[in-house]
C-alpha cells in the first residue's frame, strides 16, 4: 500500500532529529532566514511612551477652540522639560515620534488648523474638535511587556528583525542550519557522449538547498558501481566534518543500477509515495546518518524537496489556500494519487502551466506554487484549492 504525503513526511520528521542550536546576531539569523529555537518576548512596552502619530498640536481636550501655543517638543526630546507640570489648557507643537506631554488627549493635525503652520510659543492657534486619542499612539500598543514577539520556530525576516531591533535584541537563539551532503548521478549524468545527459539536478538542489537555509556541505556524483559510491560518500562525510543528513537523487527505483539503493540499506524503506510526480521515496541511514532519498527525473526532484526536505531541514512557506484561476480547465485528479501540478499565481488565482510529467522541467520555469488536486478529484475555476508555494 501506498504512503500518503502526510505519512511520508511524517517518516522523515521522525527519522531526522532535532537540530542544536546556536546564538547569532541578529541580522546573520535573518540573512538565512533561521528559525527561532525559543519564544522570544518584550522586553519593555512597544513604543515605550505615547507618541504622535502626525506632525501636529498636542492638546488636552477634544472640543473645537484656540489654544496658546506653548514650546515645541521635537522627537527624542523629554516633555516634561518643556511641560514640567503637565500640558494644561495650551497646544504643544509635537512632531511624528514626539513623546507626548502629559496630559496629552489628542493631536490635532497641523493642516487641519488656522492657520495650517506651526506657530511660536505665546501665538493663538485655531483647533478643529477631534475624538480622544486621535492620533496618539498609546504606549504598550503594539506589544505590552512580557507579550509574546514570536514563538518558537518562527523565521527571522525583516520586519522581526525590526521589532526585535526596537527592543534592544541584537542576538537571537535559532535553530542551526542543517548541513547535507547531496549525491546525484548516473554513469549518463555529466558524462561525454551521445548517450550522456547534461547535469540538472545538482545545480537544481543547490540553489532549493540555499532557497530553504541549508548548507550544502558536499557533493558527490554515483556511476554504477556500489562500492565506489560507498566509499566516496564515506570520504565525502570525512571531509565535511559531518552531516545532519544526505539527501540523494535517483537510484531508488527498480532498475540494474540502482546504487542509491544498494548502498543505503541501514533501516531502509523504499517504497511509493501515493502522488504525481515524484511517487518513489526512500528513507535509510548511512553510518548513523539519515538519508532522503528523493526519485531522480528533475520535476520529481524539485516536488520532493521541496514537500519532504525544504520543511524538515529547512524553510518552506505553509501550504496557503487560493482559488482556481478561471482560465484553468480541466483540472482533475489521477485516480489513485494525489497530484502536484506546477502553477504561477495570476490575478490572485492559481493558474496551471505546463505538462504533469516529470521531466518537462523546462515548462515548470514560470511556476510559483504547486497545486494540490486530491486523487479521484476534479477542481473548477473559482474552487478553493491547496497550493505550495515554491
Amino acid at each position: 500500500m501506498h504512503r500518503t504525503p502526510e505519512a511520508h513526511l511524517t517518516a522523515v520528521r521522525a527519522l531526522v532529529p532535532a537540530r542544536a542550536t546556536r546564538s547569532m546576531p541578529l541580522l546573520d539569523a535573518a540573512s538565512i532566514r533561521a528559525a527561532l529555537a525559543h519564544d522570544v518576548a518584550a522586553v519593555v512596552d512597544s513604543p515605550a511612551f505615547d507618541n504622535s502619530q502626525m506632525d501636529g498640536y498636542a492638546v488636552g481636550f477634544t472640543g473645537a477652540g484656540a489654544a496658546p501655543v506653548g514650546p515645541t517638543v521635537p522627537a527624542g526630546v523629554d516633555p516634561d522639560q518643556l511641560y514640567p507640570g503637565g500640558l494644561g489648557e495650551l497646544a504643544a507643537p509635537v512632531m511624528t515620534g514626539s513623546k507626548l506631554p502629559r496630559g496629552t488627549v489628542r493631536v490635532a493635525p497641523v493642516e487641519r488648523c488656522e492657520p495650517a503652520e506651526f506657530l511660536p510659543a505665546g501665538d493663538q492657534v485655531t483647533l478643529p474638535e477631534g475624538g480622544a486619542g486621535q492620533f496618539v499612539r498609546p504606549q504598550g500598543a503594539d506589544a505590552p511587556a512580557g507579550s509574546m514577539i514570536a514563538p518558537a520556530g518562527t523565521r527571522v525576516d525583516p520586519a522581526l528583525v525590526a521589532a526585535l531591533a526596537s527592543q534592544g535584541i541584537d542576538t537571537v537563539e535559532v535553530v542551526a542550519p542543517a548541513r547535507i551532503l547531496l549525491i546525484t548521478g548516473g554513469r549518463e549524468i555529466g558524462s561525454a557522449g551521445a548517450a550522456s545527459i547534461p547535469d540538472s539536478n545538482s545545480p537544481m538542489l543547490r540553489a532549493l538547498a540555499d532557497r530553504a537555509g541549508i548548507e550544502v556541505a558536499g557533493h558527490v556524483r554515483t556511476d554504477d558501481s556500489p562500492d565506489a559510491l560507498r566509499t566516496a560518500v564515506a570520504d565525502a562525510i570525512a571531509a565535511a566534518g559531518g552531516v545532519e543528513a544526505i539527501v540523494t537523487s535517483g537510484g531508488i527505483s527498480h532498475g540494474k543500477f540502482e546504487v542509491v539503493r544498494q548502498v543505503f540499506t541501514g533501516n531502509a524503506w523504499y517504497g511509493h509515495v501515493a502522488q504525481q510526480p515524484g511517487g518513489p521515496q526512500g528513507l535509510s541511514t548511512f553510518q548513523d546518518i539519515p538519508v532522503i532519498s528523493l526519485p531522480g527525473n528533475p520535476v520529481s526532484t524539485l516536488v520532493s524537496f521541496r514537500l519532504y526536505v525544504a520543511p524538515v531541514l529547512g524553510y518552506a512557506p505553509e501550504p496557503v489556500w487560493v482559488k482556481l484561476h478561471p482560465s484553468a480547465r480541466d483540472v482533475r485528479g489521477l485516480d489513485s494519487k494525489e497530484q502536484f501540478l506546477r502553477a504561477r499565481i495570476e490575478d490572485g488565482c492559481a493558474l496551471p502551466i505546463g505538462g504533469a510529467g516529470s521531466h518537462l522541467i523546462v515548462q515548470a520555469t514560470a511556476a510559483t506554487c504547486l497545486i494540490r488536486v486530491p486523487a479521484g478529484a476534479r477542481r473548477n475555476p473559482g474552487d478553493l484549492v491547496l497550493t505550495y508555494p515554491l
